[in-house]
């Protein structure tokens, strides 16, 4: 159970950067669209926070942390970056455009 709960915490810290215009959801950004070296430092920072949780969880269940090496970290901050994907894919090639509804179009379309 602790690890589906952690799988799906990774997956919630790694997608967190892409939905808010806020950085860490609080402090307002002055560049509106947020920037997306914003999102990566927020993804830095998020993955060292999941990192401390799951390492506070594996202390509560197991006794005892185990040393890792840093292959592990290189594995597990890239494993954060494909978690990762899914909130890029919305943000930069799912997201429509907002668009003003009540102007019309400059040109009419042509006929064949």
């Amino acid at each position: 159970m602790t690890n589906l709960v952690l799988l799906l915490l990774a997956l919630l810290f790694a997608n967190a950067p892409w939905f808010s215009e806020r950085l860490f959801y609080v402090v307002p950004i002055k560049s509106q669209p947020k920037n997306i070296f914003w999102c990566l430092l927020e993804i830095i920072v998020l993955y060292f926070v999941f990192g401390a949780i799951a390492m506070y969880a594996e202390k509560m269940t197991m006794g005892q942390i185990s040393p890792q090496k840093w292959e592990f970290y290189t594995i597990t901050f890239c494993l954060f970056l494909v978690f990762a994907f899914p909130g890029f894919v919305y943000r930069y090639f799912w997201k429509i455009p907002k668009t003003n509804i009540d102007q019309p179009f400059k040109e009419t379309p042509k006929e064949i």
